[in-house]
């Protein structure tokens, strides 16, 4: 039984790692429910475990994508710094008021459905993937080439990552699929841009992650989130390489519909 649950947790991480990263999501998300639904793996260690997982599993992404020149390293330092101050809030909050299951619960399932809905919404058509060339950078704005300029403001880039660097610390995720949709939707950000300055935060905010659980007393599962990892390692490996082949209507389609059905098993 043991051995059943430790293959399955890496066959698991692997199938959803290969589909989610070339999104720009390591997949964690969907790790939640597979932990409590499956695993029955229902107190905050879970949310360790999460974390745990991301840190082994998203090095392989980053590093495909900075190979093809496709790391936005001002972006994610950003993210990062925002994370930093948000993580460790929301993980006071799970362990102090949401650590009755049925409350917790809830929260999974309104932050799937925000999620999915978010993916499922048609974006703008963007060019294939190139390589990225920064054109100019400062604290308050940087623009860079792929197919064409785009730019951002990287005060607004950590506001959004904090607010949402408390939502990941409640849920046990490093923020990469929460804030993915605001980059797409409200910076105009393409996709294949983000995709590894996102892996890469979530990577750093998960270490802050499993510092902050371990601090208020909830280990992550080593065993099952050390599977989970090794098996999400390989699916985002695939998945980041195959990505610039996949066209974009299928993985928001796939990745949203997902969540929305998980969403409301939860919710309902």
């Amino acid at each position: 039984m043991y051995l059943n649950s430790i293959i399955l947790s890496f066959l698991t991480a692997f199938i959803i790692a290969l589909v989610t990263s070339p999104a720009g999501i390591s997949g964690a998300i969907l790790l939640m429910p597979f932990q409590i639904s499956v695993l029955g793996i229902r107190d905050p260690s879970a949310n360790a475990t999460n974390f745990l997982y991301n840190v082994i599993a998203i090095p392989s992404g980053v590093y495909r994508y900075w190979r093809e020149g496709r790391f936005l390293w001002i972006l994610s330092s950003f993210m990062i710094l925002g994370y930093f101050f948000g993580i460790f809030s929301g993980a006071i909050i799970r362990t102090k008021f949401l650590i009755e299951f049925a409350r917790f619960k809830l929260v999974v399932g309104i932050v799937l459905l925000f999620l999915g809905i978010s993916v499922l919404r048609p974006l703008r058509r963007y060019a294939v993937a190139k390589a990225i060339v920064v054109e100019k950078m400062s604290i308050w704005k940087v623009k860079f080439r792929m197919d064409r300029i785009y730019e951002f403001e990287p005060i607004k880039v950590f506001t959004a990552s904090l607010l949402i660097g408390i939502i990941g610390g409640i849920y046990g995720v490093g923020g990469g699929a929460l804030i993915s949709p605001i980059l797409i939707g409200l910076f105009k950000l393409p996709p294949y841009a983000i995709a590894g300055a996102n892996l890469f935060g979530t990577f750093i905010s998960s270490v802050f992650g499993i510092f902050s659980y371990s601090l208020l007393g909830y280990n992550p599962k080593l065993d099952i989130g050390l599977s989970m990892g090794f098996g999400g390692l390989f699916g985002i490996y695939i998945g980041s390489r195959i990505q610039k082949y996949i066209p974009e209507k299928i993985i928001r389609i796939a990745l949203g519909s997902l969540m929305i059905i998980l969403a409301l098993k939860y919710l309902f």
